[in-house]
């Protein structure tokens, strides 16, 4: 049963959410604030969690600070909910580390089909052995990266991310199909996603962001795996 960390201010709608969550089969640890879910994620409870559903708009502590705070511990999944389609919070959220967004009031088949994409990225891959790339070394079956022999932790949203992108050297991906295969996203959704997961990515393997030599934007199209 996948164990699911909850953090909505609002009561009405964290129970109801949770209702829901638990009816499709979810364990729920269920928080008001950001501090309490922090506090769950250090408690022995917090070993079993294996997503957090995280709400922007929090009391106190902010849900942007709560992403950073738990990017920066741990590669969880986080899905944030935002009550307004509004940009800069939807830019501020992704870049906080957040690895997908649903836009409130969420159906209850939308938030549960993007949870269940979010936790098979964090499945293990059942493809090939180790793969050196020019120093950035994949292991597929381990999911692990490592550069010139340091172990770099990814989150399972960019990990996914970058074994699609290398899995096809040379290939050029528009966002749409790595929405599609990544996300599983089955529409033309937002690429604003695939931007800042491409944009967090290269923070973490790319000697220099700015220059990157291992994922290329190819402009008008989308992205390609080199290294240069």
């Amino acid at each position: 049963m996948p164990h699911v960390l909850l953090i909505e201010d609002d009561a009405s709608v964290r129970d109801g959410m949770e209702l829901v969550l638990r009816r499709h089969g979810y364990d729920v640890d269920a928080a008001g604030t950001g501090e309490e879910a922090l506090a769950l994620l250090d408690a022995p409870v917090g070993r079993r969690i294996e997503l957090a559903v995280l709400d922007l708009m929090l009391p106190g502590m902010n849900g942007f600070e709560v992403c950073r705070r738990i990017r920066a511990r741990s590669t969880l999944p986080v899905i944030m909910l935002t009550a307004r389609g509004d940009d800069l919070d939807i830019v501020q959220g992704l870049e906080a580390g957040a690895d997908d967004y649903v836009v409130k009031p969420v159906t209850a088949p939308v938030l549960e089909a993007r949870i269940r994409a979010a936790l098979r990225r964090a499945e293990p891959a059942a493809r090939g052995d180790r793969e050196d790339h020019a120093g950035l070394v994949l292991d597929r079956a381990g999911l692990t990266v490592a550069k010139h022999g340091a172990p770099i932790a990814l989150p399972p949203t960019e990990l996914r991310l970058l074994l699609e992108l290398s899995a096809s050297p040379g290939r050029v991906f528009s966002r749409e199909q790595l929405l599609s295969s990544v996300w599983e996203h089955d529409f033309l959704g937002d690429s604003r996603i695939v931007d800042a997961a491409i944009g967090r990515l290269r923070s973490k393997i790319e000697d220099v962001p700015a220059r990157p030599r291992y994922v290329q934007t190819v402009r008008g199209f989308g992205y390609r795996f080199g290294p240069l």
